[in-house]
This record gives C-alpha cells, structure tokens and sequence, in this order.
C-alpha cells in the first residue's frame, strides 16, 4: 500500500490498518486479505491471550494478527456467560483499568474490566459512571491487601468464593468497602463455622469493628460457656478496651471473679505496653479505666481478695478497705463495685426429681423438673 509515493507496511491494529488503506485508496484490497489471513488461522491456543504472547521479533503486521487470534477464538471454547467472565478475571484480555493493589515492596498490578465491576458493586458503578467518575486507567488501592481484592473479584467474575482463615477478615473488609453484601455473607458464615474458644475474642472485635451484630452476639455466647479458655487464649490481651468493658458487663460468664481479675491485669499489662507505659499498678488501672469497675470484687471469697485484688495496688487503700468490712460485717456497707451474681450458662441440662418418694394422693407423675 502505498501512500504519498511511499510504501507502508506496519499497522498498530485491525482499525488502523482499514484506515491507512482507506487513505491510500486501497481499502476493499486491505480488508479482503486481512479477512483472509483471519480465516485461515488455526484454533486458539490453550493460554490465556495477553499482549506479553507477542514475541518481540515479529514484524508489526503479523503481530496484530498474532495477538487477535487467540482474542478471537477463546471465546469458542466457553459455553456459559459464566465460563466467559471467568475467563477474564484477573487477565489482561479486553482489560480497561488497572489497579495497584497494596503498598510498598508488595503492591501488585491487577487488570479488570469496569463493566463486570460495575454490575457487580454500587461503589465501583459509582467510580467509573458516577457525577464525579474517573477517567484514569490505574487506581490505587494502597488500604486493600491483593490476596482480598482477588477474591472479591473472583467472586465478581465467577459467583466463586475463595477465602480461608488468613484471608477471611481482609476480605471482608474490602466486601463491605466495595458494597458486596452477598461476599460478606460468606465470609461471616465462614468465621461462624470456625467460631472457637481460642478465637472467640478476636472475632468478637473484628465483629464489632465491622458492625456484624449477628457475628458478635455468637462470639459472646461462646465466651459465655467457654470464659475460662477464651480468657487464657493468646487474642485476648490483644482486644480493644470497648470489648472488654462490653464483655465484663456481661451476667452471664462463666468463671469466677478472682480469674476475672487476673486476666484482666493481662490485658492491663499488654495495654500498657501498646501505650509505650510501663505496666506500674497505677498506670494498669489508668488503661483499664472503667473495665476495672465491672469487676465484681464482693463476689469473691475474702481468701481469693486478700491473696489477689488486695495486693496487687491497683486498688487504693480506700477500697481495699471497704471491700474487707463488705465481707466481714453485717449489715454490709455499701461498696462502689457491682454486687449482683452472674448467672453462667453452662449449656447443659439437670434432671432433678425433687422428691424422692411421694404418697399415691399428691397425684405425683414421678417425672423429673428439668434446670437449663
């Protein structure tokens, strides 16, 4: 083809070849044998058509075709709308937006396609058609973690739900900062199934912090008959005041006061080392703040207060003395700490019969009471 009496032989695509042919007043020519190189081609390949398949040596005009073949062709291969968009995810194929994923040494380039995206969440329809949407080709994401953003566009592309116990919090993170309401239900199912006494603490505060009631209301409910061993867990220092204050307040744990106590001077402990503190009596009462209120000292053996909370300084002298005349006179002064029983859950059931032998009159079935 020739155009101004000289010869042109590279194209950068199908469109641009049409139009050097058009100028030069050869376009039915140029479109005839590219439909006929187009035809003659052989079935895709297997792999994934990406512009990285292209070999450096080969000459521009062959290129595009080498390039548009497998673009072609994969489609022929996939018999579902779902196997199509599956396709695409995470390829570079018919890609128009590109997002770096994370931050410092570990940020990742990932492709997408802001149709499939823009179906799938009112946040991404927002960025790319909203009032004020943006017309870049790369964003960056540097609060999301890669492993996250994949699944949530795995599940984008595919329905498929790839999450596990390393993944499963900072999924659902980016699951509800890109309103996926339907991944975040996986998610949370996933934490329910694997709810134990050794995470039972963690979860409680991610829970809260996700605004996941239903979550954190399973999570108490195993710290309720579990209080011992979600106590001694490693997560349990790790936790945020708020959730402690939320878990003393609480009537129905199962364990006694003085152990209370002792994992709540851990956790004073941990905390003041967070605050760069060091862990003296008073700074671990200045960090638990109210929580040290929702202990409930009178509960406790006069034993179990001497050798412990009597001893430990946190208390001032003004209360540890109040607290011994409460358990050693009566009428018992009044204390500014709670008094009230906790009634624990055990999650068992106690037959009783309450009578041992009653006479025919009583009209006594002999069947047992039942105590949850």
């Amino acid at each position: 083809i020739t155009q101004g009496g000289q010869s042109r032989h590279k194209y950068p695509d199908l469109k641009g070849a049409a139009v050097a042919g058009a100028v030069g007043g050869s376009m039915s020519g140029v479109a005839t044998n590219m439909l006929g190189s187009i035809s003659n081609l052989q079935p895709a390949a297997a792999a994934p058509a990406t512009h990285s398949s292209l070999s450096s040596g080969t000459p521009a005009a062959a290129a595009v075709l080498v390039y548009r073949e497998p673009v072609y062709n994969w489609q022929a291969t996939k018999s579902t709308v779902k196997e199509r968009f599956a396709f695409l995810f995470n390829n570079e194929v018919l890609s128009d937006v590109h997002f770096l994923v994370g931050k410092g040494l570990g940020v990742q380039r990932i492709p997408a396609h802001r149709f499939v995206l823009a179906v799938g969440s009112a946040v991404f329809d927002a960025m790319f058609n909203g009032g004020m949407a943006t017309t870049s080709t790369e964003i960056e994401l540097p609060d999301v973690e890669p492993a996250a953003f994949l699944a949530l566009l795995k599940f984008l592309y595919s329905d498929e739900v790839q999450i596990g116990p390393e993944t499963v919090m900072t999924t659902l993170y980016t699951a509800k900062k890109y309103a996926v309401p339907a991944l975040e239900a996986h998610c949370v199912e996933f934490l329910k199934k694997n709810l134990r006494a050794d995470n039972a603490f963690m979860l409680l505060t991610q829970a809260r912090l996700f605004d996941e009631p239903q979550l954190a209301s399973l999570c108490l409910e195993n710290i309720d008959k579990n209080t011992g061993d979600a106590l001694a867990a490693e997560g349990f220092t790790d936790i945020d005041l708020d959730t402690l204050v939320a878990v003393l307040e609480r009537d129905t744990l199962g364990v006694r006061e003085v152990r209370l106590f002792g994992a709540a001077v851990r956790w004073a402990e941990a905390e003041a080392h967070r605050q760069q503190l060091q862990p003296t009596p008073e700074n671990k009462r200045r960090v638990l703040g109210k929580a040290l209120t929702l202990i409930r000292f009178p509960l406790m053996t006069i034993e179990e207060f001497a050798a412990g909370p009597a001893q430990s300084g946190i208390l001032t002298d003004r209360e540890v003395v109040s607290l011994f005349l409460h358990f050693t006179v009566n009428p018992k002064p009044r204390v500014e700490f709670i008094d009230r029983p906790r009634c624990c859950l055990r999650g068992k059931e106690c037959s009783i019969t309450r009578f041992g032998q009653v006479e025919s009159r009583w009209g006594y079935s002999g069947t047992s009471d039942r105590i949850r």
